[in-house]
């Protein structure tokens, strides 16, 4: 399997697990709305540093749902 087919068949996975009805509109507009890019965006070693740290959390469970950060949120709001 190519490395194209790699990341397609890893972004369908992620998709699928998305329940976010919100966040899957907002995905499909912008899906929807862009053209296929052209120019190759390097990442900075920053934001693959930030990736990598991410893919590490999702690997050892260090996850929260929607709704508790929403309610995380709310309250750091009502805080201030």
């Amino acid at each position: 399997m190519s490395t194209v087919d790699k990341i397609r068949t890893g972004l369908i996975d992620k998709i699928l697990a998305i329940r976010n009805k919100e966040f899957l509109e907002a995905l499909d507009t912008l899906v929807s709305s862009s053209s296929i890019v052209s120019e190759i965006q390097e990442l900075t070693a920053e934001q693959k540093e930030m990736l990598e740290m991410s893919e590490d959390d999702i690997k050892n469970g260090r996850l929260i749902s929607q709704d508790a950060m929403d309610k995380r949120n709310l309250e750091w709001l009502n805080g201030l």
